[in-house]
């Protein structure tokens, strides 16, 4: 692929936007009932370049900067919540981990795979009996032929129904409690002692598969190590540091849906006489969403712009974390004021101007992806302390 010239991105833009609520919300009435996507739903991922648009040109991509990747996630996530967390990852840590940690030869191998769909992957780091960061306990010991055996398990790992290949993050140094601790492997998923046990269905979101990791004496290849060993505390932070700011841009999406939701409807409900939408009240929920979205686009393109610059720069990690922190705040207001408009029947579903009940679902899972908010804070209290309270901007 060559890369679009700006009339040709906009225009894929509004591909995207008619794609999600168009196919995607028929598809979705179906997905809602199975808890699985169809075949159809991959096939037109493929078919519209959504595994392939955020790829760089030389692995058959079209070579999308930062910000102009988070606008095309904004546009899909104005539709399906499963969708919306599939084609999230698929953008980013699906195949950037590998691109940026993996050696030339996996490089060379699975990266041209990632545009068709052929290879996808999940992310492997949180465990019941542990957090996310050092106290890890699933380990990779090296044996005699330097090739490494995996022992432990990974939960609430997503994308496990349509994976290839799993990102995991595991202890190789169990002697040290610094950052050289753990390591980070492209495990693929067929190899003899790793086991992939599904778990219940969410409350929204529905379509995204999720499981947890079981490895038994799980032997890996050596070229499968990403980066260095003791370099995965970098790689997963690094990782989540990025993913973060993509978790924003999906909020953005919805928050953006769900106020044209709110405003079709006000304009349409009439009482006393005369649309709600003249009404001092309402006016000033459709303020507040107005504000809370307008101040989250612009968060989420100073973090693209930051990162174009500098990819690893020294408030990368900090602007993420404030991102995502204030996408949930904006998402939970915004969900709430569109529910508060459409009143009691923006509670049911089929909803003429819009699936406000189903977004309402789909959005608290924002919560939790790529971290809590308690998680968000500490970060962003960490990075401040350090910067002391100052952050840069790329004008």
């Amino acid at each position: 692929m060559s890369k679009l010239s700006q009339a040709e991105f906009q225009e894929y833009l509004l591909k995207i936007r008619a794609l999600a609520q168009g196919p995607f919300e028929e598809i979705q009435k179906e997905v809602e009932v199975t808890n699985v996507f169809p075949q159809e739903f991959y096939d037109l991922a493929i078919e519209n370049d959504i595994y392939r648009c955020a790829l760089p040109e030389e692995y058959g991509g079209y070579g999308l900067n930062e910000l102009e990747i988070l606008q095309v996630q904004e546009e899909f996530s104005r539709g399906p919540g499963g969708m919306r967390m599939h084609l999230h990852y698929a953008l980013d840590l699906n195949w950037r981990i590998l691109d940026d940690y993996g050696s030339d030869e996996l490089k060379a191998e699975y990266m041209p795979k990632f545009q068709n769909k052929e290879v996808f992957t999940c992310f492997a780091l949180t465990e019941a009996s542990g957090g996310t960061g050092a106290d890890l306990h699933t380990t990779a010991i090296k044996n005699e032929n330097g090739d490494y055996v995996l022992n432990g398990e990974k939960t609430l790992i997503s994308h496990t129904d349509c994976c290839e290949f799993a990102y995991v993050i595991a202890v190789t140094n169990p002697e040290s409690m610094k950052d050289d601790r753990l390591s980070a492997f492209f495990v693929p998923l067929g190899i003899e002692g790793f086991e992939v046990v599904d778990m219940p269905h969410m409350m929204g979101c529905r379509g995204a598969g999720h499981g947890d990791l079981i490895f038994k004496d799980c032997v890996v290849d050596k070229k499968y190590l990403l980066g260095k060993e003791g370099q995965g505390l970098e790689v997963a932070m690094h990782s989540l540091s990025v993913s973060r700011a993509h978790i924003a841009a999906s909020n953005l999406g919805m928050c953006q849906r769900m106020l044209e939701i709110a405003l079709d409807y006000a304009a349409d409900r009439v009482t006393f006489g005369k649309p709600i939408i003249q009404r001092q009240m309402i006016k000033f929920k459709i303020a507040n969403m107005q504000m809370m979205t307008h101040a989250l686009r612009c968060i989420v393109y100073d973090f693209a712009k930051s990162f174009m610059e500098n990819p690893t720069g020294e408030y990368i990690t900090e602007k993420a974390a404030i991102a995502k922190l204030f996408s949930i705040d904006s998402t939970r207001l915004v969900s709430d004021e569109m529910l508060e408009i459409c009143g009691g029947i923006g509670y049911f579903e089929d909803f003429k101007f819009g699936p406000a009940e189903r977004l309402y679902r789909d959005a608290r899972a924002m919560w939790l992806e790529e971290g809590a908010p308690s998680v968000q804070r500490i970060t962003i209290a960490r990075e401040c302390v350090n910067h002391h309270g100052e952050i840069k901007y790329v004008i």
